[in-house]
Order: structure tokens, then C-alpha cells, then sequence
């Protein structure tokens, strides 16, 4: 007997080319908040506060001891049944192309190797002088941190107001062009320019998987609109 859940199945085993948009439902469920849902960071905060470049000039101590309280949190939080079933959809796939607006860095802890991250990643930290960025998962008790050079360090994601990492909007418009399938999981399709490569891949004819718990702005127009926790259902997507 066949069912949405069914049917979008067959559709990813048939895929010779997928492209993944994930969002910050798919860490929620690791226990990282969401943003703009009830109980999420911007429930509690005032992100002209605490994510946007005139923020870190007033006052880089207090961003830096909230983006340091998050990736504490982060530290602790492991990938899902989410995660991992993207890991093994792209180990399937013959060609397969993550987008994550997240910058946990826990699609990278699960395996998932081809990733476009649009937002940045929160583990980077860039400085403000020499413009070097590295990788640092330390514990940061000296707020603002510095740079060996003597410049300020600022996280390495992207706030409100700021262009996305260089090139990263076009790859991902690229691999969605080129995708039979687009799986966008977890997101609430409201932050541009990411949402807007649901309608591109609708234009370009290839079948979009919504997995959401909520409907969106964009279920009555998309293939499938599974509804429920990505979690429980992208591993019914193997």
C-alpha cells in the first residue's frame, strides 16, 4: 500500500543527485534551542544585542560570554537518528550536497562530508586584524579572546546584516539546479537567502521532501510534506 513516507523513499533511492537544506529544528532535537521557536534564543534575547556587527563593536565581552555559553551547551549535545541518516543517504547517494544553516558543527561529528555551511561555523574564530581563522574548541575564559597577532577574535558565524561566506550561495543554488531531490529538513523556511532554494528547486523541477513538525510556508507546493520530528523521519527515508 503506498504512503507519502513510502513513496518519498523510492524517490531518494532512485536519486542520482540530492541536496539537503537542514535547519535548526534538526539540532533541536539534540537539545541545542531553535531561534524563533517558543523557548528559543530569540525568545529570551534581543539578537541586535548579540548577533549583528554593531553589537560586537559596543560590546564584544558580552557577545563573547553568550556565544561562549552556546558553545559550552554545544560541547555536550551529540548528532541525532536525524543527523546519521543523512550520513547514510549520502554514502548512497552517487552525488550528494548538504546546505546547513546551523553552525553547531554536528553534521560534521555524524560524518557528513560534502557541506555548504551558510551560516558559518561557531567552532571558527576570526580576527579582526589579521583576518586569520582557525579552528578552536577550547574552553574561552579570557573574553574578548585574542589573536596571536594581538587583534580581537570574533566568532566565525554570520550575523544579521553581514554577507554569507564568500561563493557558499552559489554552490548551493548549483548543487540544488543540479539535484533530482531536495530534502529540507528541520527549518521553518523563513530565513532568506536559504528558504529561497525551496522555490528554485521547485522551478527546476526537482522533488522537494519537506520534513518539518509544522507546515510551512512552502508544504502546498512541495512533493511531500512529511510532518514530524526529522529525527523520526529521515531514517524512514532509507
Amino acid at each position: 500500500m503506498s504512503s507519502p513516507i513510502k513513496d518519498a523513499r523510492e524517490r531518494v533511492r532512485a536519486a542520482k543527485a540530492i541536496a539537503v537544506l537542514t535547519g535548526a529544528g534538526v539540532s533541536a532535537e539534540s537539545g541545542i534551542p531553535t531561534f524563533r521557536s517558543n523557548g528559543g534564543y530569540w525568545q529570551k534575547y534581543r539578537f541586535e544585542d548579540l548577533a549583528t556587527p554593531q553589537a560586537f563593536a559596543r560590546d564584544p565581552k558580552f557577545v563573547w560570554q553568550w556565544y561562549e555559553e552556546r558553545r559550552r551547551a554545544i560541547a555536550v549535545a551529540r548528532p541525532n537518528a536525524g543527523h546519521e541518516a543523512l550520513v547514510a543517504i549520502e554514502r548512497r547517494a552517487p552525488r550528494f550536497t548538504l546546505i546547513t544553516q546551523n553552525v553547531d558543527g554536528l553534521h560534521d561529528l555524524a560524518g557528513s562530508q560534502n557541506t555548504i555551511k551558510l551560516h558559518g561555523d561557531i567552532w571558527i574564530v576570526r580576527c579582526l586584524k589579521c583576518g586569520r581563522e582557525q579552528v578552536d574548541r577550547s574552553e574561552l575564559t579570557d573574553l574578548p579572546p585574542k589573536c596571536a597577532c594581538g587583534g580581537m577574535l570574533r566568532p566565525g558565524v554570520v550575523w544579521f546584516g553581514e554577507m554569507l561566506p564568500e561563493g557558499a550561495m552559489e554552490r548551493a543554488a548549483a548543487a540544488v539546479k543540479a539535484s533530482d531531490i531536495l530534502i529540507v529538513a528541520g527549518t521553518s523556511a523563513q530565513v532568506y537567502p536559504a528558504a529561497g532554494l525551496i522555490p528554485l528547486a521547485i522551478a527546476n523541477g526537482s522533488a522537494v521532501i519537506e520534513v518539518n513538525p509544522d507546515a510551512t510556508d512552502f508544504s502546498d507546493d512541495v512533493a511531500f510534506a512529511l510532518h514530524g520530528p526529522s529525527a523520526e523521519i529521515l531514517p524512514q527515508l532509507l
